[in-house]
């Protein structure tokens, strides 16, 4: 669903990991050029390498001139900086689909598409962690 604000179009998708949500709007042919993540540039937000270059892969389906005529602006809250990044990659995904279908079968056979849906296991009563049981003594 495209959603249109004064003179720009976006496309919005949502991405969840674990406890972290990210909201994701893709502005296709922008005028001005940016990747920002809670207003910050993505790289400062997901200082690590390895993360700054997942949440930029989803726009790697897209062609050279697009890609360079568009911008991405995301909210994200909740969870760790892994969580968080694995939400923006799948809210960018969902959002690159809605701005042209034709991109969903090469997304969802590199994985952007896919909920990952584990969370962390709730501590039981009488254990000391979800399934770590407390030392057992003899005496």
């Amino acid at each position: 669903m495209a959603k249109k604000t004064g003179s720009d179009k976006y496309f919005e998708g949502i991405g969840r990991r674990k406890t972290a949500v990210a909201r994701v709007r893709f502005l296709p042919a922008s005028k001005e050029l940016f990747y920002r993540v809670n207003g910050k540039d993505y790289q400062l937000y997901f200082d690590v390498k390895r993360l700054s270059q997942l949440v930029v892969a989803p726009l790697k389906v897209l062609d050279g001139t697009a890609r360079k005529e568009s911008a991405v602006e995301v909210k994200v809250r909740g969870g760790g900086i892994t969580a968080q990044s694995e939400a923006v990659v799948l809210g960018l995904a969902r959002a690159l689909t809605k701005f042209n279908e034709d991109f969903k079968k090469e997304l969802r056979v590199m994985g952007y598409l896919t909920r990952d849906s584990r969370r962390v296991e709730r501590k039981k009563f009488g254990l000391k962690k979800a399934r770590r049981a407390p030392q057992w003594r003899k005496r």
